[in-house]
């Protein structure tokens, strides 16, 4: 898996996963593939790494972008994993796969299948389980 970038195209904004072979580029958007040449392109830059104690991630699941809803892939009380696919919604006519920012249980759902959603609104919300070294 190559590294997921946020990139603006004349005003919209997509995600998309890149992955480098020396000056030749695969970038993949919404499912599709492209073939990209960068001449003189310098290596990817590295993806920082924390260093030091575990950041604590949100579990509040919302979309950059407004969109409609597809497929709710969850129910309330489902145990899911860090990045599986937990709704699939449909923005700028690309269907695209919402993943679980933590590992948890699904304690909240705000939306529902074929609902139009506004950008940054919670759609559902994972409860990391309890850990015994938490303050």
């Amino acid at each position: 898996m190559g590294d997921i970038r946020k990139v603006i195209v004349n005003g919209e904004e997509f995600e998309v996963e890149l992955e480098q072979d020396g000056e030749n580029w695969t970038a993949t958007v919404g499912g599709q593939t492209f073939d990209i040449k960068v001449p003189d392109a310098g290596p990817a830059p590295k993806q920082r790494r924390s260093s030091g104690g575990k950041s604590k991630k949100s579990g509040k699941v919302s979309a950059n972008i407004p969109g409609k809803v597809v497929t709710v892939e969850v129910s309330l009380g489902d145990e899911v994993q860090e990045g599986q696919v937990v709704m699939i919604l449909e923005a700028m006519k690309m269907q695209n796969e919402i993943q679980a920012p933590v590992s948890g249980t699904v304690t909240e759902i705000h939306c529902e299948e074929g609902q139009s959603i506004e950008a940054n609104v919670p759609l559902l919300v994972i409860t990391p389980p309890e850990t015994e070294d938490e303050d």
